[in-house]
């Protein structure tokens, strides 16, 4: 039989004929497998960006908040008094669907490192997860898995994680998706940039000996989930969370030393990319040793090296005249480190075995990944179902309807998996998960607070994506909003399906639009981020594609961490009130898909100005300590949020609302701009003069009973019954 040539073989390490060639014209030479395999790597939709690069520039990037946008290991916004936070998102969704363990475990050893490799203390974990339905067995293996591997990670290495979001939904089935977030703190004077600087320096290897685990991930993560996509296992990374605890504190004590002038994180496509990046930033070539790498594996060729995803491995750069003090120290440590290269001025990623040059390629070739702008086009389904007018009877029951909106797993309580997390570690954190719209840290040494949160409802995004990304920028302000802090900025992770696609291309674009929009009125601009597409399963010849999923994460600040707020009643006689308008909106909501089956209809609409009012508004009463309860209206509507807050605060209430909005959109449609307030009577004079935007007084904390009456009709159940039923659906599950 004949021997295939290394063109035919393109596709195996994950190029087109086309961009074979392109590497051909580069090296004026045919590549040999390394070089193929590195601009294999580098050139992946994971790695490279190819298909969202150019739309990815529509983002607002700056503002005087910003210390460090897009382009290295995180963003860094500022936060006063020379303190910064550190933050990003990435996303470990095809290792998780084939090993949910070790793929989520290593998905926050990976955004930890990003953190510290920028100079930060890791302080936080946030992790928004998708999944298929909870009635079925492979959810409830995968929910199990990435629920342990996130506790397995953050517990061992002592990062709480403090807070995320859950979502069930069929076109997750196959493909989950593990979006982790990460947040730390600094001092501005010790932000880091992952650099190689200038000809000369030396660039050591610090970490976990490199083994054959993780070979192909970044080419792995850049295409279709199928069948056989369990036989990628061995793209999946094995993490040790407590080698990574002591790579942490060595490369913060090397930082605070002043020992580096670079440091970057091993992630995907390992060495490559780490260095190649790192090259290409200071616009320098390098000499890279590859029989210097230490390894626990015998015979590795140099493309098993260059190509490994071991985990907990990171390079430096180390500041000239102080290698052997870093390396001295690094060894302190424990941790093996080895001087592996060397800058040069020629430009070049040379790979050196044993004095034999083995792989000689351009930085910035290898850097700069073909682009490719398509045209989209929209799914005629997906807009019929948008756009044709549908009607549905209203329930006889509506009582019964709140029930099984409550039992709906994406409402219902995740205290059973954040029960598993270690979230108060470190003494920072001082609201916990499950207590209100956002998580908060302490920030110690000031009278600061920082808050974080993850958002995004995908079904909003799949009938009009750029309005669902709208509305995810938006609710995640909220959510800060509610516990008092000001928003800042975002990181974002766009989970999409296979790009070459038309209708998959305009979702994208779409999205990318409306995160743009919104970033932009609302003052968040977004400091980095992860692309993940090909988020898609093939059996049998049949097509899953998952909702797009343009998940954002938002951090902001309080000025005073005391002055705060959570969802929880707190006292008899508070009295409730509504900031904002219900409205007669049923499209895309979760009442819809939970009673009737039914994913259809515009989302709500959402006017930007009007949302940035509300918010200035509870921002306003918490941080004058005029409120210390809110709760933002989302998922399932008003009565569902009522219920969340006498839930969260074992207490009763006493609702009447007037208006006369058919029963089902004022109990469930899920109108934005819209947050709940519980005020003390005393302060209640005071809270109406700070209130400039629509509101209304709609009852009080009362007694031991949920009872919300309306024009047509009452509810009312006994707290136990609508707790029980609101804390059941997780705790069966995973038990």
């Amino acid at each position: 039989m004949r021997e295939q040539s290394l063109r035919e073989q393109a596709a195996t390490f994950g190029l087109s004929l086309e961009e074979f060639d392109s590497v051909v014209k580069i090296l004026d030479r045919e590549p040999n497998s390394l070089e193929a395999a590195m601009f294999g790597a580098l050139w992946s939709e994971h790695c490279g960006y190819k298909n969202s690069r150019p739309l990815l520039r529509r983002l607002p990037t700056k503002g005087e908040q910003v210390l460090q946008g897009p382009g290295e290991n995180a963003g860094v916004v500022d936060i006063g008094e020379g303190f910064a936070v550190a933050f990003k998102m990435e996303s470990h969704n095809h290792p998780s669907a084939v090993e949910p363990v070790q793929g989520a475990a290593t998905g926050v050893g990976g955004i930890l490192r990003d953190i510290f490799a920028m100079g930060a203390r890791p302080v936080a974990v946030l992790d928004s997860l998708r999944f298929g339905p909870l009635d079925n067995d492979r959810t409830r293996y995968l929910l199990g898995g990435v629920v342990h591997g996130i506790s397995l990670y953050g517990n061992a290495i002592g990062v709480p994680t403090v807070g995320g979001e859950i979502v069930f939904h069929p076109c997750y089935q196959e493909n989950p998706l593990v979006n982790v977030m990460a947040l730390g703190y600094m001092r501005h004077e010790d932000l880091q940039s992952g650099t190689v600087g200038n000809v000369g320096n030396q660039l050591i290897y610090v970490g976990s000996k490199t083994g054959r685990d993780g070979l192909g991930g970044a080419v792995f993560a850049s295409a279709d989930l199928s069948e056989t996509s369990n036989e990628d296992r061995p793209a999946v990374q094995v993490g040790d969370p407590f080698m990574e605890k002591l790579l942490l504190e060595a490369c913060l004590e090397a930082i605070e030393k002043e020992l580096v002038i670079g440091v970057q994180d091993m992630g995907a496509a390992g060495i490559t990319s780490s260095v190649g990046e790192m090259a290409y930033r200071a616009g320098k070539g390098v000499d890279l040793h590859v029989n210097r790498v230490p390894r626990r594996e015998e015979g590795m060729t140099p493309l098993e090296v260059m190509l490994s995803e071991s985990q907990e491995r990171m390079v430096l750069t180390a500041k000239p005249g102080k290698e052997a003090e870093l390396i001295a120290l690094l060894e302190k440590w424990e941790l093996d480190a080895t001087i592996i290269g060397e800058v040069a001025e020629h430009g070049m990623f040379r790979i050196i075995e044993n004095g034999e040059i083995v792989g000689d390629m351009p930085v910035a070739a290898l850097n700069e990944a073909p682009t490719y702008t398509r045209q989209g086009i929209e799914n005629q389904e997906i807009k019929d179902k948008r756009e044709l007018p549908f009607e549905v009877d209203i329930p006889k029951d509506l009582g019964k309807t709140l029930l099984k909106l409550l039992a709906n797993p994406t409402i219902a309580s995740k205290r059973p998996v954040f029960e598993q997390y270690d979230y108060q570690v470190m003494t920072n954190t001082v609201i916990v998960p499950g207590q209100a719209d956002a998580a908060v840290l302490r920030v110690k040494g000031t009278t600061k607070g920082v808050a974080a949160t993850t958002d995004c409802n995908p079904r909003y995004c799949q009938l009009m994506p750029k309005r669902g990304a709208m509305i995810a920028v938006a609710e995640a302000a909220r959510n800060l909003s509610c516990v008092g802090a000001t928003p800042l900025a975002i990181t974002d992770n766009l989970n999409f399906g296979n790009p070459t696609r038309t209708d998959v291309y305009f979702e994208l674009e779409q999205a990318i639009d409306g995160l743009s929009e919104a970033c932009l009125a609302l003052n968040t601009p977004v400091t980095g981020g992860n692309v993940s597409l090909y988020n898609q399963y093939t059996s049998e010849g049949r097509l899953v594609a998952i909702h797009p999923t343009p998940t954002v994460g938002m951090v902001g600040v309080l000025p005073d961490v005391s002055k705060r707020a959570t969802q929880d009643l707190k006292r008899e006689g508070d009295i409730l009130i509504l900031l904002g308008e219900n409205t007669s909106e049923l499209g895309a909501s979760e009442y819809l898909y939970t009673e009737h089956g039914l994913e259809l209809g515009f989302p709500p609409d959402i006017n930007l100005e009007k949302e940035k009012a509300v918010q200035q508004t509870a921002q306003s009463l918490i941080q004058q300590g005029l409120c210390d309860t809110a709760h933002d209206c989302s998922e399932g509507g008003l009565a569902v949020a009522l219920a969340e807050m006498a839930i969260a605060g074992n207490k009763g209430i006493k609702v009447s609302l007037k208006e006369t909005i058919r029963p089902d959109a004022l109990l469930f449609g899920e109108a934005q701009s819209r947050i709940l307030l519980s005020i003390e009577k005393a302060k209640l004079e005071r809270v109406k003069e700070v209130l400039k935007v629509p509101f209304q007084i709609l009852g009080e904390v009362s007694g031991e009973n949920f009872e919300l009456s309306f024009p047509s009709g009452s509810i009312a159940f006994p707290l136990s019954e609508i707790s029980s039923t609101f804390y059941s659906p997780l705790r069966e599950a995973l038990s």
